[in-house]
């Protein structure tokens, strides 16, 4: 329980607290959207983003195809928490909003969980053009969605058991194999 929480050696007890909140993006496994359009959902990212800042947000999320086949385009109202919307496409707005912030540190909680198959590859897609160059915290049950990642933490229990690459930890005999080994992933 003790220790500090820094950034660029700063701790974050000495920082505004709107000043963290401006370097971060969160993706999380419930997408908080607005009963309004979706452009005006990805423009939450960047309020001053232009029209097409908001287009390529959409590409690089694997949203803008869906958008403009839908009814309205970019004009088309989600409804209330997006209910007019699937999972995937949800889900693919709010990274759209993450890549219009584009954010110094981005934590993406449970991102891909609730997806079916087809939804996650392409969220999958998004996450890893909005995860390069930048800080990425994932926290994920679906180990497919960490294998490239940098350095993987495994937690049991609260503590820190294991540390390591996909393939380094796939090398020990430790809980990170045994739950690969589960989720019959390579």
């Amino acid at each position: 329980t003790d220790g500090e929480i820094c950034i660029d050696n700063k701790n974050i007890k000495d920082i505004l607290l709107s000043d963290v909140r401006n370097l971060m993006g969160v993706v999380s496994q419930e997408s908080i959207l607005f009963n309004d359009s979706i452009y005006n959902n990805i423009l939450i990212g960047n309020s001053s983003a232009t029209k097409e800042e908001v287009i390529n947000a959409a590409k690089i999320a694997n949203a803008y195809n869906f958008i403009t086949e839908s009814e309205n385009g970019f004009d088309t109202n989600i409804g209330e928490r997006g209910d007019k919307l699937s999972g995937g496409q949800k889900q693919r707005i709010s990274i759209a909003r993450a890549v219009l912030k584009n954010p110094e540190f981005l934590i993406l909680d449970e991102a891909t969980s609730s997806l079916d198959t087809e939804s996650e590859k392409l969220v999958q897609e998004a996450l890893k053009t909005l995860m390069k160059d930048r800080t990425t915290l994932v926290i994920a049950h679906r180990l497919s969605t960490i294998k490239d990642a940098d350095e993987i933490l495994v937690l049991d229990e609260g503590k820190i058991v294991e540390r390591g690459t996909h393939e380094s930890l796939l090398n020990e005999d430790g809980v990170y194999k045994i739950l690969i080994n589960l989720q019959n992933i390579s």
